[in-house]
C-alpha cells in the first residue's frame, strides 16, 4: 500500500512538472553560485582592488551571488571578544565562498589579513558546521580579518539554506580569537592552531562537559605539544571548550573539515583517533537509545 501511495504521489509530481506553468524543478534551482560577500563600506576603488585579490571579474559578477556584511553586523558578532577600535567603523572584509564535494574539507586561502591565518578560521568555521568549501578571504589593504568569519557564515546560509545557529556563532566568533589571543602569547600561530584542534577533538570525542575534564584535557594537550600556558590563557580555553561541549559535533567531521591540521598532529605522533573502550561503548549506548526516542517521537 505505501509503494503505491508513493508512485502516485510521484506520478502527480512529474505530471504536475510537465503540465503546470511555474510548477517545474529546473538544474539552474539547485545549482549553487559562488558566494561573493562584500563589505558594504568598500570604496569603488577598494572594492576593486578586493575582486581583484579574490579572483573575480567585476564584469562577471552576474555569475555570482552578491551580499554584503555590514559594519553593525560584525559588531553583533565580535563586540564580546574583542575592542570596537579593532573592528572599526568600516565593514571591509571581504570573502569568496564556493562549495565543494563532499570529502573536500575547508580550504582557505587569505590576502591582506594580518591577525588571521589559514588555519584559524578552519578551526573556527569547523566549529561553525561549515563543510567542504574552499574560501577566500581579502582586504583592501592589511586588516585583521576577524570580521570575515560573518561574511562567510552569512554567506555558507544563503548557499546551503542551512541555518547556523546562533550558539554554533557565538563558538566559532569566539574560538578566532581566542587562538589569537593563545598564538600571540606563545609566539606561534601553528602550536595555537594544533592547541585548539587537540583540545576541541578530545572533549568532542570523549564528550567531555565538565569543568574538570576540559581543564584535564587542556593540560594533556599542553604536555603533548610542549607548550606552557598561563591559568588565565587555560581559563580563556575552558570557557571557550565549554560553549563546543554544547555544541551537536562529531569529532570526525571536525578532523575531515580540518584535515590539514589534524594531519601535522598525526605526523607528530600524536594520537587523535583512540577512543577507549568505556567510551566507545558509551556512545553505542546513546546512539540506540538516540534511535528509540526518535521513533517514539
Amino acid at each position: 500500500m505505501m509503494k503505491r501511495i508513493f508512485g502516485f504521489l510521484l506520478s502527480v509530481v512529474i505530471i504536475a512538472g510537465t503540465v503546470l506553468p511555474g510548477f517545474s524543478v529546473s538544474a539552474d534551482a539547485v545549482t549553487e553560485k559562488p558566494y561573493l560577500s562584500l563589505g558594504a563600506d568598500l570604496t569603488a576603488s577598494e572594492k576593486e582592488k578586493v575582486l581583484e585579490l579574490l579572483g573575480v571579474d567585476e564584469d562577471d559578477l552576474g555569475e555570482y551571488t552578491v551580499g554584503t556584511v555590514t559594519n553593525e553586523e560584525e559588531h553583533d558578532y565580535l563586540d564580546d571578544y574583542v575592542s570596537a577600535s579593532v573592528i572599526g567603523s568600516r565593514a571591509l572584509s571581504s570573502v569568496l565562498v564556493v562549495t565543494e564535494d563532499e570529502g573536500n574539507g575547508i580550504d582557505v586561502e587569505t590576502s591582506n589579513i594580518t591577525y588571521c591565518t589559514s588555519g584559524m578560521y578552519r578551526n573556527a568555521l569547523a566549529t561553525a558546521g561549515i563543510s567542504d568549501a574552499t574560501i577566500k578571504v581579502a582586504g583592501p589593504f592589511n586588516i585583521t580579518g576577524t570580521a570575515a568569519l560573518v561574511g562567510v557564515m552569512k554567506a555558507y546560509e544563503a548557499m546551503t539554506g542551512e541555518e547556523i545557529s546562533e550558539e554554533s556563532k557565538d563558538a566559532a566568533t569566539n574560538e578566532l580569537v581566542a587562538t589569537g589571543e593563545i598564538a600571540g602569547s606563545l609566539g606561534d600561530y601553528d602550536k595555537a592552531e594544533q592547541l585548539f584542534a587537540l583540545i576541541k577533538e578530545k572533549v568532542v570525542s570523549e564528550n567531555l562537559d565538565s569543568e574538570e575534564e576540559i581543564m584535564d584535557a587542556i593540560e594533556d594537550a599542553c604536555k603533548e605539544l610542549e607548550v606552557t600556558l598561563s591559568d588565565d590563557d587555560k581559563q580563556l580555553i575552558k570557557d571557550l571548550m565549554q560553549k563546543i561541549s554544547d555544541l551537536d559535533l562529531d569529532a570526525n567531521q571536525l578532523k575531515e573539515q580540518a584535515k590539514e591540521i589534524y594531519q601535522k598532529l598525526s605526523d607528530m605522533g600524536i594520537d587523535i583517533t583512540s577512543e577507549s573502550f568505556w567510551q566507545k561503548v558509551k556512545n553505542v549506548i546513546n546512539s540506540i537509545i538516540d534511535g528509540i526516542m526518535g521513533l517514539l517521537s
